[in-house]
């Protein structure tokens, strides 16, 4: 039975939790994830959880907030003018908007407060100074 290396193309099903027992993400009720280990587009982390595996195993990764999404940075949460936003919108607490960064790029904020004037978001990752847990089960063998 072949094991999963790198440059394989798998396929794994998951289920992330938080420190709390939390379901952040899951892939039970949907497709199997598929990524190329080593590419890049995966936390490594979860990578190194996959190396190894051979289809119907599973493994677990607990992953530091610092190797996952990084540190929670209160210089994240700003206030904005509520004339810099579109008079179409009407920012709600939890809201997520698609804001302009400083290079021309787009990010996603989460509303944290509303008032008459301003606005607060959030524009840290949801999981942003969280640890993480993953629990992932190679349903495809290595290709």
């Amino acid at each position: 039975m072949a094991k999963a290396k790198k440059g394989d193309q798998v396929s794994v099903h998951y289920t992330g939790t938080l420190d709390d027992g939390t379901v952040f993400d899951s892939s039970e009720k949907r497709e199997p994830l598929q990524f190329t280990i080593g590419d890049g587009k995966i936390m490594p982390a979860f990578e190194q959880a996959v190396i190894g595996l051979a289809a119907g195993e599973s493994a677990s990764t607990n992953v530091p907030a610092e190797q996952a999404y990084g540190p929670y940075r209160d210089e994240m949460v700003i206030d904005v003018d509520r004339k810099e936003f579109p008079k179409e919108i009407e920012p709600k607490v939890g809201d997520q908007l698609e804001a302009k960064d400083a290079n021309g790029g787009t990010t996603i904020v989460t509303v944290k407060g509303v008032s008459e004037s301003h606005v607060k978001v959030d524009a840290n990752h949801p999981l942003a100074g969280k640890n993480l847990k993953f629990d992932i089960t190679l349903e495809k063998e290595a290709v």
